[in-house]
């Protein structure tokens, strides 16, 4: 599996990962489908972050990746 999230890439989904997971922990338990969502995504955006390999831009044809990275 090739890489293609960029260091910078990389470095934001697991902020936005990071962001979504801790507002999901604070919401009340009257909004659980939007606490799951937010769990969703921020366990897709964690995952995607730490392998450096997003399937979604591998469909599109996208890579945020230099020659270099």
């Amino acid at each position: 599996m090739l890489r293609n999230v960029a260091p910078l890439d990389r470095a934001l989904r697991g902020g936005a990962a990071f962001v979504a997971a801790n507002v999901a922990a604070n919401l009340p338990d009257s909004k659980k489908p939007v606490k799951f969502g937010l769990l969703a995504l921020a366990v897709v955006l964690g995952v995607t972050a730490a392998i450096g390999f997003c399937p979604l831009y591998r469909l599109l044809g996208i890579s945020t990746r230099t020659a270099g990275n």
